[in-house]
C-alpha cells in the first residue's frame, strides 16, 4: 500500500521517488526539501540585513530656501543646505560588535530550528522502522495461520479435527487482518507526515533495522558536550553578549552626534556666499532611560540564557536515566527463545502433540512479548535521538 501510494504521488508530481536507503539519506533530503527551514533561511537574511542597516549613516539631508524682498523683482536671495549627522565615531565599533553576537544569535537559532526539524524526521523514520517490523510479524502470524487452516481443514475432512478447532483458526486468521490494516494505516500517515518534512517530495523508506546507537555511560561528558554544541543554548549565550555590547554601546551614547555640511547664501545682484557647517546634539536626557532599559535588557537576556542551560540539563539528566532504564528493560527480553519457542509449538501443533487452541493462546502471550520488546526498542531509539540530537 506505501509503494502504491509513493508511486502515484510521484508520478502526479512528475518526478521520480528518492529510495531512501538508510535514515541519514532521509535527514539529507529533509534539510534540502523542508519548508521551514527555507523559510527561516529567507527570514534570516533579512534579519542579518536589518542588523548591518542599524550601523549605517543617517541620510543626508537638503534644503533649499528662497527669500523675496519689497521692491525687488522676484527672487532677492536664496540658502543651500547640505548636511550630514552621524554618531560618534567610537559608537559605531561597539554598535558592529554587538550586531556581530545578534547575527551569531540568528546563525544559532536557525541551527536549533534545522536539528529540530531533523529531530522530528528522524523520530518518524524510527516509527517507520517499527511499523516495518511489527508489518513482518504480522505476515508471520499470518502465515502461519493459512499453515494450521489448511491442515485442519484437511483433519477436518478426515474427521481428525473439529469445527471448533477450524473456526479458532479463522478468527486468528480475522485478529490478524485487523492489525494489519491498523499497521497499514499508521504507516500510511507516519510516511506522510514525514513527506510533509521533506517538502512533499516524493520519497519511500523501508527500513527495518535501527541506526547505532554510540551510547555512553559517562554522563558528565554527555553533559559537556551538549553545554558545548547545543544550539539553543549557543543562542541564548548569543543574546547574552549581544545585549551586553547593546548597553555598551547605549553608554556611550552620551557622546556627542555630529553633523557637518555646506551652505550657500545667495543676495541681491548675485552675489554668493559659500561655508561650511559643524553642529552637535549632546543627549543629556534622553540616554538616561535608554541605559536603564539596555541594563534591563542585558539582565533578562542572562537569565534567559540561565534558564535555558538548566531546562537542557534537566532535559538531559531525565533522558539519560529513562535510557539506562529502558536498555535493561530490552536485556529482559530473549527474542531467539521466543521465536524457538514459536517454531516448537507449531511442530507440536502439526504433530498433534498441542491442541490449536492451546497454541493459540500461548502463542498470543509470545507475539505480545515480541511487540512489547519492539515498543521497547522505538522508545530507546527515540530517546537517544534525543540526548543526541546535537550530532544531527
Amino acid at each position: 500500500m506505501k509503494r502504491i501510494f509513493i508511486i502515484i504521488a510521484a508520478c502526479a508530481l512528475g518526478l521520480p521517488a528518492l529510495q531512501a536507503q538508510d535514515v541519514d539519506d532521509v535527514l539529507r533530503s529533509v534539510a534540502r526539501h523542508n519548508k521551514s527551514l527555507q523559510a527561516r533561511q529567507q527570514a534570516d537574511e533579512a534579519e542579518k540585513t536589518g542588523i548591518e542597516a542599524e550601523n549605517g549613516l543617517e541620510d543626508p539631508s537638503v534644503e533649499y530656501s528662497s527669500f523675496y524682498s519689497k521692491g525687488v523683482s522676484g527672487q532677492s536671495g536664496s540658502e543651500l543646505v547640505l548636511t550630514q549627522g552621524f554618531d560618534f565615531p567610537t559608537v559605531y565599533g561597539s554598535r558592529k560588535q554587538a550586531g556581530r553576537e545578534q547575527k551569531a544569535a540568528v546563525d544559532h537559532r536557525a541551527e536549533a530550528l534545522r536539528r529540530d526539524v531533523l529531530l522530528e524526521a528522524k523520530n518518524l523514520c524510527l516509527d517507520l522502522i517499527r511499523l516495518n517490523q511489527e508489518k513482518d510479524l504480522l505476515d508471520q502470524r499470518m502465515r502461519n495461520a493459512d499453515e494450521l487452516l489448511a491442515l485442519y481443514e484437511e483433519k477436518l475432512k478426515a474427521g481428525d479435527a473439529t469445527l471448533i478447532e477450524v473456526n479458532k483458526i479463522k478468527m486468528e486468521r480475522m485478529s490478524v487482518q485487523t492489525e494489519v490494516l491498523q499497521n497499514n494505516a499508521a504507516h500510511r500517515t507516519a510516511l506522510q507526515s514525514l513527506l510533509a518534512l521533506n517538502g512533499n517530495m516524493p520519497l519511500t523508506f523501508d527500513g527495518r533495522e535501527y541506526p547505532a546507537v554510540a551510547v555512553t555511560n559517562d554522563y558528565a561528558a554527555l553533559r559537556d558536550e551538549l553545554m558545548a554544541n547545543d544550539a539553543g543554548i549557543q543562542a541564548a549565550e548569543a543574546d547574552t553578549r549581544a545585549a551586553g555590547r547593546a548597553l555598551a554601546t547605549q553608554r556611550r551614547q552620551w557622546l556627542p552626534k555630529i553633523e557637518i555640511g555646506y551652505r550657500r547664501n545667495t543676495g541681491e545682484g548675485g552675489s554668493k556666499e559659500h561655508g561650511f557647517l559643524v553642529g552637535g546634539s549632546i543627549p543629556l536626557f534622553s540616554n538616561r532611560r535608554q541605559v536603564k532599559i539596555a541594563q534591563a535588557q542585558a539582565v533578562g537576556a542572562q537569565l534567559e540564557a540561565d534558564e535555558a542551560r538548566l531546562q537542557a540539563e534537566a532535559a538531559l539528566q531525565s533522558g539519560f536515566n529513562e535510557l539506562q532504564q529502558l536498555r535493561r528493560a530490552m536485556d529482559v527480553y530473549d527474542l531467539p527463545l521466543m521465536q524457538q519457542t514459536l517454531d516448537l509449538m507449531k511442530e507440536s501443533v502439526k504433530g498433534g502433540e498441542m491442541p490449536v487452541i492451546d497454541y493459540f493462546t500461548e502463542a498470543d502471550q509470545v507475539y505480545r512479548n515480541m511487540q512489547a520488546y519492539m515498543d521497547l526498542e522505538n522508545q530507546y531509539q527515540k530517546v537517544a535521538a534525543m540526548l543526541y540530537k546535537n550530532r544531527l
